[in-house]
């Protein structure tokens, strides 16, 4: 008898995408390998894919035939050879390109890559380090490209700026951040040829007032960041307030040389500004940025941490600014009970507050920020000292909508203040370093009360151990980052049971000197998603923890082995196995070899990015696998 056709058979396929667009990621999974009939709506409905190994590029991308978003950031072995390989299957009409950290690509691998993408519109090629002039010419290929993020490319200069800039006039969207060779030249010449570009991240360059006097001819700009760039003055800012008619957002973070003169300027030619970003460069909020600001009636972020300020300061500027959702005030001289208590009754919208390092804020500021701002989303509080349960409790009444706390190095914090935390059932986010008056039966609360916890730090909370942490991991069972390290009373008891989170990709048990190889390999065997682990010091670790890390844990992409006790052999396993790895740190491993050393190495050299080993090594190891390590774009600290 042969069997019924499944009712899905009979679905249209506009239907079956409906339906398919309702489920979250997991259940999608089990439908496509239960279904034949949403396996095939999946295959021709993704348009987005991130690649864990290059060897099945050429199968994923005839299985997905309408993808426009390639991420191969995480391919560990991702080079010229392989690109040309995949070019003899012919082009594909990717439009977004993630490439960062591909430090073994070249520029004949990059201009096949854009010859092959012909609709190819954003590319990100940001942690290259060997993405230079060479490279950005070929990357010029794709003349229509329209976003370029290109973050720490060291190697670039002006002449391959030059290069993107006349092939690709096009560009709307370009981040030049930490490349350290663009000069004012280059910077000229890209506002004078992309009149369309909309966003532009200029930070960490030493370029001075000639660039921002470029910049502030660009008609269409609407976001400029310029984080600690050094030798931008008050004198270039005032070029922009003439300039950049339609500028939205603007952060000047840390420019040492910008002053408050400079940010009224900014200020004052730019009425319809949104977020305005000045860190740790207003000294102080004065009359005169008062009274510029007051027109800004659309401004939603202001972060002037590091300024001194008043409480009448507060009141004024957060009585003008009523669409406020973002302040920031952190190692804010002046900030107190009264200004906060003013600001959250004017600022009802707030969403995000950083009260970090603000001494004087007390409970009753919290409270009154609780009751008055029902929609507040992110509140960090880090080492504000005199915060307690009490103001945690306002926070569990009011603040249903907390997604992120930070409450580290805040003494004040103890089990009873968890307890009113946890009613905050929609917390992703709960940092809790150096609390040192929590328990388990405060970590107990989170546990059983934050299921929706994605992150988790715990770091230096000497006052919790097996217990506690056997209540997050069966409670917290979403959790993808946690970090326990320096808690000395966790023995493998209580870390074999973070083996229950399935989702977990961080984790950091550095220092905890109680665990052994038992407690590492029942982690290794849970958490089948881990990419980060730091088991610095973890000196009682065994090779039957590193054996079973080399077995299970595959898709481990960075590791801390320093000071640890692992031998030649269970180094040379872990570093053949683990086959992701590209980010290792080495250092002091006393039962490891100098030949050991070697061998470790040669088995992932292909696949290495950064690398962090014992200074003497630079004299003891082949000159051979140093300049293989090198050729592949590997980046060695010598400690």
């Amino acid at each position: 008898m042969s069997p019924s056709p499944s009712i899905l058979s009979v679905l249209s396929e506009d239907l079956l995408v409906r339906v398919y667009g309702f489920l979250d990621p997991p259940c999608r999974k089990t439908w496509r390998l239960a279904s034949k009939e949403f396996h095939r709506v999946d295959s021709l409905s993704r348009t987005s894919i991130r690649i864990l190994r290059v060897e099945f590029l050429p199968v994923l991308l005839s299985k997905y035939p309408n993808l426009s978003s390639l991420d191969l950031s995480v391919c560990p072995k991702l080079d010229d050879d392989v690109v040309l390989r995949l070019a003899s299957n012919g082009a594909v009409s990717i439009q977004s390109l993630n490439l960062s950290r591909a430090t073994a690509l070249r520029a004949r691998g990059l201009e096949t890559l854009a010859r092959l993408c012909h609709g190819l519109e954003r590319v990100d090629v940001s942690h290259c380090w060997g993405f230079g002039d060479r490279e950005a010419a070929a990357l010029s290929v794709a003349a229509g490209l329209r976003e370029v993020r290109m973050d720490k490319c060291l190697s670039l200069s002006d002449v391959g700026l030059a290069r993107i800039v006349l092939g690709c006039s096009n560009l709307n969207k370009i981040s030049l951040k930490w490349c350290m060779e663009i000069s004012d030249l280059g910077i000229d010449l890209l506002c004078k040829k992309c009149k369309d570009l909309r966003s532009l991240d200029v930070s960490y360059l030493k370029i001075t007032s000639d660039s921002i006097r470029s910049i502030a001819l660009l008609p269409k700009l609407e976001i400029l960041e310029m984080v600690n760039c050094p030798l931008i003055d008050d004198d270039g800012l005032e070029y922009l307030e003439n300039g950049c008619p339609s500028l939205q957002e603007i952060d000047v973070t840390r420019c040492e040389r910008v002053s408050l003169s400079g940010v009224v300027s900014i200020v004052r030619g730019h009425p319809d500004l949104q977020h305005l970003k000045a860190s740790h460069c207003v000294s102080e909020v004065s009359r005169s940025f008062l009274h510029n600001i007051k027109a800004l009636k659309h401004l939603k972020t202001l972060w002037i941490d590091g300024a001194r300020v008043s409480d009448s300061s507060l009141l004024t500027l957060s009585s003008s600014c009523r669409s406020l959702t973002d302040i920031g005030v952190s190692k804010c001289e002046g900030v107190t009970d009264i200004g906060m208590t003013g600001l959250a009754r004017n600022c009802l919208n707030l969403k995000t507050l950083n009260l970090a390092c603000c001494g004087f804020v007390t409970d009753a500021a919290i409270s009154a920020v609780a009751r008055s701002c029902r929609n507040l989303e992110t509140l960090k509080l880090e080492s504000c000292h005199m915060i307690t349960e009490k103001g945690l409790q306002s926070l569990g009444c009011y603040s249903k909508l907390l997604q992120e706390l930070d409450l580290t190095d805040c003494y004040g914090v103890n089990d009873r203040g968890l307890e009113y935390i946890s009613k905050c059932s929609n917390l992703l986010s709960l940092k809790l370093g150096l609390c040192t008056n929590i328990s388990d039966k405060g970590i107990f609360h989170i546990g059983s009360k934050c299921s929706k916890l994605l992150e988790l730090d715990l770091y230096r909370c000497g006052g919790f151990g097996d217990d506690g942490l056997a209540a997050i991991s069966r409670g917290c069972k979403s959790l993808n980052r946690l970090i326990i390290s320096y808690c000395g009373e966790l023995t493998d008891a209580g870390v074999e049971q973070i083996r229950q989170l399935e989702h977990l990709s961080h984790l950091e048990l550095r220092g905890l000197k109680n665990i052994t190889g038992a407690g590492l390999a029942a982690v290794a065997c849970g958490c089948k998603k881990l990419d980060y682990l730091d088991l610095k010091k973890c000196e009682n670790i065994d090779d039957s923890g590193f054996w079973a890390l080399a077995y299970f844990a595959r898709n481990l992409r960075q590791i801390n082995l320093c000071y640890c006790s692992v031998s030649d052999t269970a180094l040379c396993m872990l570093m053949s196995n683990l086959s992701r790895v590209q980010d290792i740190d080495l250092v002091n491993l006393n039962r490891v070899t100098v030949e050991g050393s070697e061998f470790a190495l040669r088995a992932c050299c292909n696949r290495l990015k950064k690398l962090k080993l014992f200074a003497p090594l630079r004299f003891l190891l082949s000159s051979e696998l140093l300049e293989m390590l090198h050729a592949r774009g590997c980046r060695i600290r010598w400690d």
